[in-house]
C-alpha cells in the first residue's frame, strides 16, 4: 500500500498516473498549497523542502517526482511501463526521463515563479523560460515524428505520463504543447487511457481532462 501526497494537478500527477497504471493499491491525501499546509509541521516533518509529491513506501517518506516515478515502474516490473535493466530501450527510456526531470520541469518553475529568484527580472526570466520550453517541444515533436507514435517507439511507458503532466502544465501557455501536431496525436492518445480519466476523476482536474 502506497499513500500518496499530492496537490491537484501538480508534479504529484506523474506519480498517481503511474500507481494506476501498475495498479498499486494506494490512498491519496491533498496538500492545500494556498493555504500553506505544505509548510506545516506535521507535513514538513516527512518532506522537509515543502513540496509534493511525497510517497510513503512501507510507510517511509520519499519525493522526487521523476524518481519516485521510475521507482514505481521497477517495483512493479509485472506492469511493463519501464524497460528492464538490460532491454535496449532502457537507454532511451533513461535518457528522456532525465530530459523531461533536468531540462524541460524546471523551466516550468520559471515560468510560473518567475520572480522567485530574481524580482527585478521577472519578466525576462518567464520570457525566458517560454523560449526554452517553446525549444524542448520542438525537440520532443521531432522526436516523434521519427521514432513514435510514443516516447519509446511502439512502447507505451512512463516517459509518456511525465510528457503528459507536462504538456498539462503548458495549456494556458502562448503556445501549449498541443500546438505541435505529434504531441497533440501523443496528447490525445494518452488522454483516453482509463489512468488519465481516473486521475483527473480523483484530484478533481476539470481543465484538459
Amino acid at each position: 500500500m502506497y499513500t500518496l501526497y499530492y496537490a491537484p494537478g501538480s508534479a504529484n500527477l506523474v506519480v498517481h498516473l503511474t500507481l494506476l497504471e501498475i495498479g498499486a493499491l494506494h490512498t491519496l491525501e491533498r496538500i492545500d498549497l494556498e493555504a500553506g499546509q505544505q509548510r506545516s509541521a506535521a507535513y514538513l516533518a516527512i518532506n522537509p523542502n515543502g513540496v509534493v509529491p511525497t510517497l510513503l513506501i512501507n510507510g517511509l517518506p520519499h519525493g522526487e517526482a521523476a524518481a519516485l516515478t521510475m521507482l514505481l515502474a521497477e517495483r512493479h516490473p509485472m506492469a511493463a511501463v519501464a524497460p528492464a535493466p538490460g532491454n535496449a530501450q532502457r537507454a532511451d527510456y533513461l535518457q528522456w526521463m532525465f530530459y523531461l526531470a533536468n531540462s524541460l520541469q524546471p523551466l516550468f518553475r520559471q515560468w510560473f515563479y518567475p520572480g522567485d529568484h530574481l524580482p527585478a527580472a521577472a519578466d525576462t526570466v518567464k520570457e525566458a523560460a517560454r523560449v526554452g520550453i517553446e525549444k524542448c517541444w520542438s525537440h520532443i515533436d521531432a522526436h516523434l515524428a521519427t521514432h513514435g507514435p510514443y516516447m519509446l517507439g511502439d512502447r507505451f511507458s512512463v516517459v509518456d505520463l511525465y510528457a503528459l503532466m507536462l504538456m498539462r502544465w503548458s495549456r494556458n501557455m502562448p503556445r501549449p504543447a498541443t500546438a505541435w501536431p505529434q504531441l497533440a496525436t501523443l496528447a490525445a492518445r494518452l488522454k483516453a487511457r482509463p489512468s488519465w480519466k481516473q486521475a483527473c476523476a480523483s484530484e478533481g482536474l476539470t481543465e484538459w481532462a
